[in-house]
C-alpha cells in the first residue's frame, strides 16, 4: 500500500509528463496557429473527453458551493496558459518549461500563509536544490530573453495560485468535479477572443490538438488527485520532472542539446525529490 506522499509524488510525476507533451504539442502547432487557438483547443478536447464523467455521475456532479474557488482556478489558469503558450512559441521547450519549474518556489510560500501548512526546513532546502538543478538542466544561452521570461514567471506564479487552490479545495470537491468546471470554464472564457485571430489550421495541427486535449484531461486529473491526496507544500517540487520529460522530447523532435550539464541537473533535480519523500516515509 503506498502512502499519500508517495502516491500524491507518481501522480504529479505523471502530470508533469502530460504537461510537458503539451509543451511539445503546443511548440509544434506554434507555426500554423494562433496562441488564442491553441489555448481554446487545449481546453475544448480537455472538455469532450470529461463529458463521459458528466454523463456517470449525472448532474449532482456540478452540485458546489464553491463556484467561486472553481472560477478564480479556471481565470488564473487561462492567463497562466496564455503566457506560458507565449513563452513555448518563442524559446526552446527546454527553456521554456522553466515556467512550470519556478511554480515549485512559489507554492509553500503561498501554502504557507492561505493554507496554514510549513515546510520543513528539509523541503525548503530541497526546493533549493532542485532550483539549483533546474539551473545546471536548463542551456544558458537565455539572457536576451529576459521580457519572455519575465511573462512566465506571471506564469509560474499563477500556476502556484492554482495549485495551492486545488488543495484548498479538495476537502469537499473531488478531483474529477474540480477537472470539470476547469475544463467548462477555461473552454468556455477562452472560446471569446477565437473569431478575432482565426487562421486556417491542416489535418496535422487538428490531430494535434486532440492529442494536446487528451494529455490535458489525463493531465489535470492526476495533478488534481495528487494534490488532493497530499500537501502541496512537500510534493510541489516534483514539478521539477518536467525538465526531463522536456528536454527529452525537446531532443527527439527538434535535435535540441543535451548536454552533461543537463545530465548533472536531472540528478540533483532528482536526488531533490528523493530527500523530501525519505523524511516522511522514515
Amino acid at each position: 500500500m503506498l502512502s499519500p506522499l508517495v502516491k500524491g509524488a507518481l501522480l504529479l510525476l505523471l502530470a508533469e509528463a502530460c504537461f510537458a507533451g503539451i509543451g511539445a504539442i503546443v511548440k509544434f502547432t506554434s507555426g500554423t496557429a494562433s496562441e488564442i487557438q491553441v489555448v481554446f483547443f487545449r481546453n475544448f478536447f480537455a472538455l469532450l473527453l470529461m463529458l463521459p464523467f458528466l454523463y456517470k455521475h449525472g448532474f449532482g456532479l456540478l452540485k458546489t458551493k464553491r463556484w467561486y474557488l472553481h472560477l478564480s482556478r479556471a481565470l488564473t489558469g487561462i492567463i497562466s496558459m496564455y503566457c506560458f503558450f507565449y513563452v513555448l512559441a518563442r524559446l526552446p521547450l527546454a527553456q521554456g518549461m522553466l515556467v512550470l519549474l519556478l511554480s515549485p518556489f512559489i507554492v509553500p510560500v503561498i501554502a504557507r500563509f492561505w493554507l496554514k501548512e510549513r515546510p520543513s526546513r528539509l523541503t525548503l532546502f530541497s526546493i533549493l536544490l532542485g532550483f539549483v538543478g533546474v539551473l545546471l538542466a536548463l542551456p544558458a544561452n537565455y539572457g536576451s530573453a529576459e521580457a519572455v521570461l519575465l511573462v512566465g514567471l506571471l506564469s509560474a506564479v499563477l500556476v502556484a495560485v492554482t495549485k495551492t487552490t486545488i488543495r484548498y479545495m479538495s476537502d469537499t470537491e473531488p478531483a474529477v468535479r474540480i477537472v470539470f468546471y476547469f475544463s467548462l470554464l477555461t473552454a468556455l472564457l477562452s472560446a471569446i477572443p477565437v473569431p478575432f485571430y482565426w487562421q486556417p489550421l491542416n489535418n496535422d495541427v487538428w490531430l494535434a490538438f486532440i492529442g494536446m486535449g487528451v494529455l490535458a484531461a489525463t493531465g489535470q486529473l492526476a495533478m488534481t488527485r495528487a494534490y488532493a491526496v497530499a500537501p502541496a507544500s512537500d510534493i510541489g517540487m516534483w514539478t521539477y520532472s518536467s525538465v526531463i520529460f522536456a528536454g527529452l522530447f525537446g531532443y527527439l523532435f527538434w535535435q535540441e542539446p543535451v548536454s552533461a550539464a543537463w545530465f548533472g541537473g536531472v540528478l540533483v533535480i532528482f536526488y531533490a525529490g528523493y530527500i523530501t519523500t525519505r523524511q516522511r516515509l522514515f
